[in-house]
């Protein structure tokens, strides 16, 4: 028996430097190309970067101004309530004064004295109140709450219940 040969399957022709060098040069104008390509993307990234920076500078500003604004008219409106409420003790003081000397008529001197004693009471508080700064009346509001929290919370809770049933539809 003879030995057969069995052809090459493989019949490409082995490249030559010609299509070497057209290959070589196909890649190096791909890597050009994708070298131009990533610093397009470089610069356009670091301009959506700058401008991105830029809105958010105008932004914090924005809210900076907004949240200074709204600190004052909080500030305004607080001082507002603290004297519309100095203003109401002070009006429930001179009630009281006023109706004492009907107590005095009706239940005798000595509550008619209990009703000016706290009318007394009360129109100090109002002053107190209305000498008072915000600030000092946050710090005297903390130290109640360190000294006495349990009646803090109790408080709370009853403001929180009436608040409650203020806004409750029934």
């Amino acid at each position: 028996m003879a030995d057969t040969i069995t052809p090459n399957a493989d019949t490409t022709p082995e490249p030559t430097s010609v299509s070497k060098s057209h290959f070589t040069k196909a890649i190096e104008e791909a890597k050009a190309g994708a070298q131009a390509l990533r610093e397009e993307a470089a610069g356009r990234a670091g301009e959506y970067k700058e401008r991105l920076n830029q809105k958010k500078g105008d932004w914090t500003d924005q809210a900076k101004t907004r949240s200074g604004d709204a600190m004052d008219k909080a500030y305004t409106y607080a001082n507002d309530g603290k004297a519309k409420a100095s203003q109401a003790i002070s009006s429930l003081s001179r009630l009281i004064d006023d109706n004492s000397a009907t107590l005095d008529e009706k239940l005798g001197p000595k509550y008619g004295d209990y009703a000016r004693s706290a009318a007394a009471s009360i129109q100090d508080a109002a002053a107190r109140l209305d000498e008072k700064s915000l600030e000092e009346l946050g710090e005297d509001a903390k130290q109640f709450v360190r000294e006495k929290p349990v009646v803090a919370i109790g408080i709370a809770a009853a403001a929180g219940y009436a608040i409650a049933r203020l806004f409750s539809r029934k």
